[in-house]
């Protein structure tokens, strides 16, 4: 359906507006880029990406804290709130940790902002033995897929500004939903992310 609409021209593409989520300059210690030289996992739950990206309402901005998994593409835990503080950041880190379903080794891959980097969010890593990986600039090629899924949400589900804050909760819930279980990608020979994870 996406390249048929494409052919045709037919998409319909936002005006990108850019809002700043990242504050790297802070005092907190930064961890190195351990997935730079490419490492690709080869099972769900080897290497997560993190993200935060905002949503317009017409009650001003939320934003959107994201887990993905590199692997089955799976948004893994979500958090929007009206703040970018560590607390609401760290909640969408809490509910992919609970899911968790397979062993082994887990790296955590996102930008050097000030909430991955507290030390509220890092004693998450230590407590569930996760180890942490960071861009170690501010290219976004660094964190492309966690960059690709902001946008896919909201290129493809989230096209209507919601009322407030809790409209838009609804809203994310429903297309993180869809995202996950009806969303096919080309890079999983046409599967969608839900049944990628489970089939493993």
């Amino acid at each position: 359906m996406f390249l048929l609409l494409k052919q045709h021209r037919l998409l319909v593409f936002n005006r990108r507006a850019y809002h700043r989520t990242t504050n790297s300059h802070h005092r907190f210690h930064c961890h190195p880029n351990r997935v730079k030289e490419g490492m690709v996992p080869n099972k769900p739950e080897q290497l997560w990406v993190a993200d935060i990206t905002y949503l317009a309402t017409r009650a001003g901005n939320a934003y959107l804290s994201l887990i993905t998994d590199a692997y089955s593409r799976k948004i893994v835990g979500y958090h929007l709130d009206d703040n970018m503080k560590t607390q609401a950041v760290k909640r969408a880190f809490l509910k992919a940790l609970k899911k968790r379903r397979y062993e082994g080794e887990l790296i955590h891959h996102s930008d050097r902002g000030i909430q991955y980097c507290s030390e509220e969010y890092q004693s998450l890593h230590r407590k569930y033995h996760v180890t942490c990986s960071m861009t170690d600039g501010y290219d976004c090629y660094q964190n492309a897929l966690a960059e690709r899924v902001n946008g896919i949400l909201k290129m493809e589900y989230l096209l209507t500004k919601p009322n407030d804050l809790n409209e838009a909760r609804k809203m994310v819930a429903e297309s993180v939903k869809l995202y996950n279980e009806q969303r096919p990608h080309t890079a999983l020979n046409y599967k969608t992310p839900d049944e990628v994870h489970r089939a493993f």
